[in-house]
């Protein structure tokens, strides 16, 4: 059996490394130096277990610029292209998805396609109307950066969004893959399986958005925020886990996920959601105030990714705290992740000691521990450092 996985990001590496224990794995790719660096058996991406699965892996795994040869012979192709939320149109562009669709027709039309990337309800049905291939079956991830292939090796729940004949199959293919054992496979229609997708961050964002106004309550009612969240979170109805303050929920999935997923409630109503997107910009200028608040002029941002080992910062809160501090104070950015010395016009000083006595006040998301000697000059809303 042949597998040709579309993308080569978080989603598309880890679903072709825990496939290509079993079967010969293509993958495909518009950018030749991510195809290179997985033909090296490099990883274009910061995933430690990644990283030391490429670079020990003998199994069938190459990638390839060439659409032909990738999709011809294939029996399942993944899609794993990025599905960006467009603020105009309120909706995920799904345009990368419609381009891989006309080529597999082109190529492939007997293939069955699994598709990997997160999109709109309703999607699959609609793309099953204007292509004509074997199939078109929705199975969503719920991967986080920097875990995404111990995430797939270690699956909560394996969903298919099928009930027709290939969903069985499909199913075997995942969980003769996984390393976990007893695995539940939950079938459902196409837009069940869309819909607990967008649910799923869309809660969890959720989780984000309610710690971070119990902070805010905390904090202006001079209350211990660690103190309360422990006695909330003994409940194990509550449980204790993502529950660590933060300056609002970034990343790849919580922001689109749950504005699309508001813009698929369209007339029906709803009070939840649509608080959930708008939490996040209450924080955010929440945490603005209390920055600015502060009798300094120069103000430091420690790294611009969410979360320890990222190795991105899209949709990163802190430059959108950024836009905003950067009008009253002088700030400094340390990101080691930026070679040059100014980004989107801000001064960038990636040597430490530098940054560290340049910024009367260091801004930081999650705490590093080459920041605990520096402690009287940080401002951050991590109470749990569970990063160091």
């Amino acid at each position: 059996m042949k597998i040709c996985v579309v993308g080569i990001g978080y989603v598309g590496l880890a679903n072709a490394l825990m496939l290509c224990k079993n079967y010969e794995v293509t993958m495909l790719d518009i950018d030749s130096s991510r195809v290179d660096k997985i033909n090296q058996r490099q990883s274009p991406i910061k995933d430690q277990m990644i990283e030391e699965y490429l670079a020990d892996t003998n199994n069938l795994i190459y990638a390839t610029l060439d659409k032909e040869n990738a999709y011809s012979g294939c029996d399942y192709i993944i899609i794993a292209t990025p599905t960006n939320y467009n603020e105009n149109t309120q909706c995920f562009d799904t345009k990368s998805i419609e381009k891989v669709m006309d080529d597999i027709v082109k190529f492939n039309k007997n293939a069955v396609v699994i598709i990997k990337s997160t999109i709109p309800i309703g999607y699959t049905r609609f793309l099953k109307t204007i292509f004509s291939v074997k199939d078109i079956i929705f199975c969503p991830e719920f991967l986080r950066e920097g875990s995404a292939l111990y995430d797939n090796l270690y699956p909560s729940r394996i969903i298919i969004g099928s009930k027709e004949r290939d969903a069985s199959k499909i199913a075997e293919i995942f969980t003769s893959s996984v390393s976990k054992k007893d695995v539940p496979v939950l079938f459902m229609n196409s837009e069940e399986a869309e819909s607990v997708k967008l649910f799923s961050n869309t809660y969890l964002a959720m989780r984000v958005g309610f710690f971070n106004e119990l902070d805010m309550f905390a904090q202006k009612n001079n209350l211990n925020t660690q103190d309360v969240i422990s006695g909330v979170c003994a409940d194990p109805r509550i449980g204790n886990y993502y529950n660590n303050p933060s300056f609002g929920y970034g990343g790849y999935c919580l922001p689109k996920d749950s504005k699309q997923l508001l813009s698929n409630f369209k007339d029906i109503p709803n009070a939840l959601i649509q608080a959930i997107v708008q939490t996040n910009d209450l924080r955010k200028k929440f945490i603005i105030q209390e920055i600015l608040s502060k009798e300094v002029d120069t103000v430091g941002f420690y790294r611009l990714i969410m979360k320890h080992e990222s190795d991105n910062f899209r949709n990163s809160v802190m430059l959108d705290l950024i836009d905003e501090i950067q009008k009253y104070k002088k700030i400094f950015i340390y990101e080691p992740l930026i070679s040059d010395v100014c980004y989107n016009g801000y001064i960038v000083e990636n040597n430490f000691n530098d940054f560290i006595n340049k910024s009367e006040l260091i801004v930081v998301n999650r705490m590093d521990k080459q920041l605990l000697p520096y402690k009287d000059k940080i401002y951050t809303s991590d109470i749990y450092t569970s990063d160091i």
